[in-house]
């Protein structure tokens, strides 16, 4: 009679995405840089989140963005034509980044020790200039997953922190529903907070729900569009930038 055998797919897969993400988390960590994970569901504000932040946070920071998609480069080609450097990702179909797909947005942002990026031919990959004998072209690079509340939060992609967003139209209930997000985040935005005047929110619930999965998750409530309660989130963004690898900001 024939043997059978088990293979466990899932669990090999994470595991090698695990090491990878570690590899680069390393290699951002002695730049100096701090990598931002963006998640939430399309339509949270990402990306209007990722701009408001980078212009009013100030300091002198060099910030990139790493944009991922299905298809298109709507969000890349928005944030370029602000002014800011951006990578666009093609997932390919996948509905989350991996710490491979990541890396290759670093290296094609300029960064040492990841691998050859793609030829400057144009394309969505095309390295970007580097700063002049700089390891670390950008101190500050947000990374914007795919859009969902799912898969985005189980797979590790290397960075210094995992920013979930929330808009307030979706309601107060989702961590009910969403546990492994809202475990996985250091920091949690309810976004859209100009919203709350049309939208039944209960933000003492929310927060409740969120600490009782992840008592350390910080957690902002904001509107990127009014300004309203943009500077405690940015406070807290510029802390974790002076503490990056002991450098001051």
């Amino acid at each position: 009679m024939g043997k059978t055998r088990t293979i466990e797919v899932r669990e090999s897969i994470l595991a090698d995405n695990a090491a990878s993400a570690a590899g680069l988390r390393a290699v951002l960590e002695k730049a100096g840089c701090v990598a931002v994970n963006v998640m939430g569901s399309p339509g949270s504000g990402k990306t209007t989140l990722i701009l408001a932040t980078i212009a009013r946070l100030g300091g002198g920071h060099r910030a990139a963005v790493i944009e991922a998609d299905l298809d298109s480069s709507v969000d890349a080609d928005l944030i370029r034509s602000a002014g800011y450097d951006a990578v666009q990702l093609h997932t390919g179909g996948f509905c989350h980044l991996d710490a491979s797909m990541t890396a290759e947005g670093f290296a094609a942002l300029g960064f040492r020790g990841l691998g050859a990026a793609e030829p400057a031919d144009g394309s969505p990959h095309a390295p970007l200039p580097a700063a002049p004998d700089s390891a670390a072209p950008y101190d500050l690079v947000f990374v914007e997953n795919v859009g969902n509340l799912i898969c985005t939060a189980e797979v590790d992609i290397g960075s210094r922190l995992n920013l979930a967003l929330l808009s307030l139209p979706e309601g107060d209930d989702k961590p009910l529903k969403y546990p492994v997000m809202f475990r996985a985040a250091d920091v949690v935005l309810v976004t859209k907070r100009d919203f709350s005047s049309v939208q039944e929110f209960d933000l003492e619930e929310f927060e409740r729900r969120v600490k009782f999965l992840n008592p350390g998750a910080s957690i902002f409530a904001l509107s990127a569009r009014t300004g309203e309660g943009m500077e405690a989130w940015l406070g807290f963004l510029r802390e974790v930038l002076e503490r990056r690898a002991g450098r001051p900001s």
